[in-house]
């Protein structure tokens, strides 16, 4: 991903002096006005053509001769992914069988046999698997460093095989990865050879431009390598569905292959990394994505001096309290993180925390979302205690957990596709009538059903057989084979249990009711309307 706009200002001020120079050129009669009008016409065609707004600079040449040297554009050869390929029509079933039969791998079939120690033909590697075709990708880096540490992207030389480095000067070298960080997108390379007067920029940590100000992008977009781009920063604390980083939007131009890429500040300092766009097309649409220098900075400093960033972990999945969730509980404006799964045997299991407990703060920092949750326990070592100030059936309670370490970013991912909980049913089965509650039919987990469902014995709940899709839970996405686990902040075990949470709502003046609900192994609370 990347980002796009043109120098929307210093655009519209060249187009009006052109516009200018023409008419004044053609020497065309203007209508006689009022004198000043013909004062104003005056001073305006003997302006500058491409006189800048206040404020703006006459031009980014200079800081871009200065800067420019130190960004490449890198080159990464790297396999085809092979789940990617099964999804094209198809491919389906890849890996084929690449080999001819009767034939050995590695062999070139030509009854001449192989050469010892020649690499594997035949489109299979030495240990007999498919050999995946080569893929070409180009990104853009900076050096930090006069003895070849560059930054880029984890995405531009993840699963890389080999890298080029194309300096200014066309000047190619080879590099290898020196560390990477999914969580955060960022990597370190390092140029083989040995030389150490790499022209370099730094971080910029102590000031920080403000929202307006204006910012220089280089970078290689569609491997044209050395473009220069400016614009404003348009916001900071951009959320756009990563973990570690509150991003800077930016309005530079930026496309495919700028990602890696630095952005400048008009002193040549770098405050960003570029990394994403937002575009609906695919091309640039003025809207740009940089990790803040800040972040990069510290991250690239731990690549370099071990490899590999390490984060502290509670093993809990969780999401945010939202305003409609706390009103269910009655916990006015109470803003925070709500735990809705525990990994058996993690840390917060050993710790004591419980599924529904909503934490509020961390260590004495106050959480107002998930995403700080979970930036302010990455940000504890593996063994340090945590103390979590929770809230659990509307009463505060404190519990202490011993960080772990955080797997990778695939582990996690991976985790997130636990089977059970689809119900595929069988319509011909008759079904005895079920109580219904908030527009749902609910009815027993027995062990029929828990077959049915690949439930496992440990999970207890009230299974909901059937909704109707134009009440709330039917909007909300409820649907058949879903378990509830929940209700009000109590264990829900029958549809009693779920009917009784809903009453008390009733009775409190609240205007929902807040549960849990299991789906394919994951759980997940919504507030559900009582009424209306």
């Amino acid at each position: 991903m990347t980002s796009k706009k043109t120098g929307y200002f210093l655009g519209g001020v060249a187009a009006v002096g052109v516009a200018m120079a023409a008419v004044a050129g053609a020497r065309v009669s203007l209508p006689a006005t009022h004198a000043d009008n013909q004062a104003h016409l005056i001073k305006a065609s003997t302006a500058p053509i491409f006189a800048p707004p206040p404020g703006a600079p006459m031009s980014f040449a200079d800081i871009f001769d200065r800067v420019s040297p130190a960004v490449v554009s890198i080159n990464v050869t790297s396999r085809v992914d092979a789940s990617a390929l099964r999804k094209i029509p198809g491919f389906e079933n890849f890996p084929f069988d690449l080999v001819p039969k009767g034939q050995a791998p590695g062999s070139r079939g030509d009854g001449e046999g192989d050469d010892e120690g020649a690499p594997p033909q035949g489109g299979r590697t030495e240990k007999g698997q498919p050999r995946l075709p080569t893929q070409q990708s180009a990104g853009s880096g900076f050096f930090i460093s006069p003895d070849g540490y560059i930054v880029t992207n984890n995405h531009v030389v993840e699963n890389a095989e080999t890298i080029k480095v194309v300096l200014k000067d066309e000047t190619e070298l080879d590099a290898v990865v020196v560390g990477r960080d999914e969580g955060t997108d960022l990597a370190v390379i390092k140029v083989k050879g040995g030389r150490t007067n790499f022209p370099f920029v730094n971080f910029e940590n102590a000031g920080k431009p403000r929202v307006g100000d204006w910012v220089i992008a280089v970078g290689n977009p569609f491997g044209l390598g050395g473009t220069a781009t400016a614009g404003i920063i348009s916001a900071y604390g951009r959320d756009i569905g990563e973990t570690f980083v509150d991003y800077i939007q930016i309005d530079a131009p930026i496309n495919r292959g700028n990602s890696g890429g630095p952005t400048f500040d008009i002193y040549g300092r770098v405050i960003g990394v570029n990394t994403a766009i937002f575009s609906p097309s695919g091309g640039s649409v003025g809207i740009g994505f940089a990790i803040p220098a800040e972040v990069a900075d510290a991250v690239t400093k731990q690549l370099i001096s071990g490899g590999k960033i390490q984060r502290g972990y509670i093993g809990a999945t969780i999401q945010n309290f939202t305003p409609e969730m706390a009103e269910a509980q009655g916990l006015g404006a109470q803003k925070g993180a709500i735990v809705s799964d525990l990994v058996p045997g993690g840390p917060s299991a050993r710790g004591g925390l419980m599924p529904g407990d909503v934490v509020v703060s961390i260590n004495g920092v106050s959480i107002k979302s998930s995403s700080e949750l979970t930036r302010e326990v990455a940000k504890g070592k593996p063994g340090d205690t945590l103390r979590l100030d929770v809230v659990r059936e509307g009463k505060h309670h404190t519990v202490e957990v011993r960080s772990g370490i955080r797997p990778s970013e695939k582990d996690l991912a991976s985790n997130d596709n636990t089977p059970g909980g689809v119900d595929r049913g069988n319509p011909a089965t008759p079904q005895a009538p079920h109580p219904s509650v908030l527009g749902m039919a609910l009815g027993p987990l027995d062990e029929a059903t828990r077959r049915r469902l690949n439930i496992p014995p440990e999970l207890k709940g009230v299974l909901v057989e059937s909704v109707e899709q134009t009440s709330d839970a039917g909007q909300k996405g409820l649907r058949r084979g879903d378990v509830i686990v929940q209700a009000g902040g109590r264990p829900a075990v029958t549809a009693a249990d779920v009917a009784a949470a809903v009453d008390s709502a009733k009775k409190a003046g609240r205007a929902g009711v807040l549960i849990g609900v299991v789906r394919q192994g994951r759980t997940i609370f919504l507030p559900l309307k009582v009424s209306g």
